[in-house]
């Protein structure tokens, strides 16, 4: 086999599945134990990380103030902000471990994508997330707080405003992972360029279901996160064709470098056979002799 060959079947031979499923146990510990790591760390910024996220309520809310109704409110605040911020600081090295899960079933080189796996990863979730804070976030808060009249008073607590911004800026933040999803599925096999144009219509519908499941119940925010949802789609499918490409370039690759091997190994096989004829002889020399 050549150096590109799959190494999958190697390690599915040597470790049976309760090994795989204690080898994700531990990379699930590693990854628990940095976000509590980071969450520590965000904790003593988290007044400076709160007057970050209020800045587009009080964009479009003026004057008005983010109240909390409850003795342990404030505290409870700070530790939500500690562990999203705590998530936020630790997405390296979630994606390294996720990639270093998966990537015993790539071929060797691919395996050496971990650094630019991570920075792309990195790198959508935080463009995902700034779509949310700069478009999605004030957009939506301004749909919703123009509901206020004389008679309806918008009065909103701090708990339910960050529960909001967080949602939507996590939320954000992994639809932007489409792509390089698309491009990790197509690679695995799991996932073709053709299934996805095929299924389109049915995409669209569970994008906009998703939309509406996992942002607030409010048709403006469900609108802003659907748009670029339809537009990841698009660029998925393309993703997808350069992974199935790359893939059928690199199985082409091991084929062709398993024939020279072969031809290789006849001359040594054909050296050590003896002819038919060549026995015959050594019979006949051992009678005469």
């Amino acid at each position: 086999m050549g150096k590109t060959e799959k190494v999958s079947k190697d390690i599915d031979e040597e470790m049976p599945f309760l090994d795989h499923l204690e080898e994700l146990r531990w990379r699930l510990i590693r990854i628990i134990v940095a976000i509590f790591l980071g969450a520590i760390a965000v904790y003593f910024v988290s007044n400076q990380a709160l007057k970050l996220l209020v800045i587009p309520f009080n964009r479009v809310a003026g004057t008005k103030q983010l109240i909390f109704l409850e003795p342990t409110g404030g505290f409870m605040i700070h530790l939500q902000i500690s562990f999203f911020g705590g998530l936020i600081a630790a997405l390296p090295l979630i994606f390294y471990q996720l990639w270093k899960f998966i990537a015993p079933g790539l071929y060797e080189k691919e395996r050496g994508w971990a650094l630019l796996i991570i920075i792309i990863s990195t790198f959508s979730f935080l463009v995902g997330a700034a779509f949310a804070y700069f478009i999605i976030i004030p957009l939506g808060l301004s749909f919703l707080l123009g509901f206020e009249s004389e008679m309806l008073v918008a009065n909103l607590t701090v708990t339910k405003y960050l529960s909001f911004i967080l949602t939507l800026l996590f939320v954000t933040g992994l639809v932007f992972e489409m792509p390089l999803i698309a491009f990790a599925l197509t690679k695995i096999g799991m996932l073709t360029p053709s299934f996805m144009r095929k299924n389109r219509r049915y995409g669209i519908v569970f994008i906009l279901i998703g939309a509406a499941l996992l942002t607030p119940p409010d048709v403006a925010t469900q609108s802003l996160l659907a748009i670029p949802l339809l537009l990841l789609y698009e660029i998925s499918i393309w993703v997808s064709q350069i992974a199935l490409k790359r893939k059928s370039s690199d199985q082409t690759t091991d084929s062709e470098s398993q024939i020279p091997q072969e031809k290789e190994s006849q001359p040594e096989d054909s050296e050590t056979q003896e002819s038919p004829s060549d026995s015959i002889k050594k019979e006949e020399d051992s009678t005469q002799a």
